[in-house]
This record gives structure tokens, C-alpha cells and sequence, in this order.
């Protein structure tokens, strides 16, 4: 059953929601044919679609039978603060408006924190359009325990302060979730090696639900040698299982 958004507005039949609504949008992570319908249906008939890549966005769109036809606006973390009194504008004149990311869920470690924040500051309705998310579908296959998990987006990109965070929560006792870039990837694994142990259970998804999607499970060294012997390509989802962990 629908609920009222915090307008008290419910979607409509086809689960748009209603005019002057952010809807937050997932799309696929790579493989096309994880596009819901609902998703399709709010993008097609949104008057706005905030994305990070305009052109990505653009291609994504036309993959779901979807002509951006000028409704694309770029928001991205360089310019996400600067867009927002037009975003709100258009919400308030109650266009709708859609938010998307590249690929998966937006907000999580993407733009759109400050878009979504704004618009429940400014007592605006947000509404969530569910979908693929890499930090859920990494959690699922790996494992380890799901029961609590700590996610911590991007780790800083200076090794001391990856390894100071490592030996921070060498002892947390829920899983760690981050994402890596293919850049840092091999340090790391290293740094992870090195200050949590060879023996400490890891868990690496690479290229989720494109046609290369890999995933390596098990002791430390032994996943960093796996994950390091393939092509590098794409984001990284690492998973650290907490330290009574065996699998």
C-alpha cells in the first residue's frame, strides 16, 4: 500500500509521485535489464533530472527508452550547493524532479546529500524510487555478517590516514563496508594486509553486474593476490569482516 509522502500527497496510481516532489531515482549498476519500471516511469515524466554526468546520464536514459530532451541538469559536489535555490524554485513551482546517480543508489558516497537536506529543511516532500545499490548488493553475496555493518563511503586518499582508520577499528565488531577507486585499489589491500592481518576475512566486488564482475572472499593476502592478478577496471566495494570472524 502507498504511503503519503510528508506532504500527506500519496504517488499517484503508477507510483509517480506527486508535482513538486524530489524523487530520488536508483538505476542500474551496470546491467540494463536490472531497470524497474517504476524508475523508467518517474524519469519519463519528470520535468527535471539532476544527474552527475549529463552525458552518462544521457546515454543511461536512452538505454530505458527515455529522451533526456533538455531536462538534464548537471549536480555534482563542485556545484551542488550553487544549484540548489533553482532546484527548490522548481520544486516549489511544483515541477517534478528526479535524482539520479551514474549508476545504483544516489546520495550514498554521490552527489545529492545537499539537495535532499535542502529540500527537507525546506519542508519539501523527498520520496525514494528503490533500486540497485552496490553497498547492498556486495553485503548480499559476500558472506560476512549482515546483521549491523558500518558504512564508511571513500576512505582518505593520503596511506597514513587509511591506516590510521584501519588500526582505529581493527577490533569494530560489525562489518566495514567502503568503496575504493581502481587508482588505490592495490594500496589498500596492502595497508589492509598489513595493519589488520594476512589472515583477516575480506570481501572485494568489482564491476557488480557488467559482464567482468568478479569477487574475491576470504583471507586478506589471499583476496589481495586474487583482486590483484585481474585486470583493473572500474569501483571497488570492500568488505572488512569483523576480527572473530572465520568463514
Amino acid at each position: 500500500m502507498d504511503t503519503p509522502d510528508s506532504a500527506g500527497r500519496p504517488p499517484d496510481a503508477d507510483g509517480l509521485p506527486p508535482p513538486g516532489t524530489l524523487a530520488v531515482v536508483s538505476t542500474p549498476l551496470g546491467n540494463l535489464g536490472d531497470w524497474t519500471e517504476r524508475a523508467r516511469r518517474v524519469l519519463a515524466a519528470a520535468d527535471r533530472i539532476l544527474c552527475e554526468d549529463t552525458r552518462v546520464c544521457a546515454r543511461l536514459l536512452r538505454s530505458a527508452g527515455i529522451e533526456p530532451a533538455g531536462r538534464l541538469l548537471s549536480c555534482h559536489e563542485g556545484n551542488e550547493s550553487a544549484r540548489l535555490p533553482g532546484i527548490l524554485a522548481e520544486l516549489e513551482s511544483g515541477l517534478r524532479v528526479a535524482l539520479v546517480a551514474d549508476a545504483g543508489t544516489p546520495t550514498l558516497s554521490d552527489p545529492g546529500f545537499r539537495v535532499v537536506r535542502a529540500c527537507r529543511r525546506a519542508g519539501l516532500p523527498v520520496l525514494p524510487v528503490p533500486g540497485p545499490s552496490a553497498l547492498t548488493a556486495a553485503l548480499a553475496v559476500s558472506g560476512l555478517p549482515t546483521d549491523r555493518f558500518y558504512f564508511v563511503g571513500f576512505l582518505p586518499p593520503r596511506s597514513a590516514a587509511r591506516r590510521r582508520f584501519l588500526g582505529e577499528h581493527r577490533a569494530f565488531p560489525a562489518t566495514i563496508v567502503l568503496y575504493e577507486s581502481v587508482h588505490r585499489i592495490e594500496k589498500l589491500l596492502g595497508e589492509c594486509v598489513e595493519v589488520l592481518g594476512a589472515e583477516r576475512v575480506l570481501a572485494v566486488a568489482r564491476e557488480m553486474t557488467k559482464r567482468h564482475e568478479s569477487y574475491a572472499v576470504g583471507p586478506a593476502a589471499e583476496v589481495r593476490d586474487s583482486v590483484l592478478a585481474q585486470a583493473r577496471k572500474g569501483e571497488y566495494v570492500v568488505l572488512l569482516a569483523p576480527e572473530s570472524f572465520r568463514l
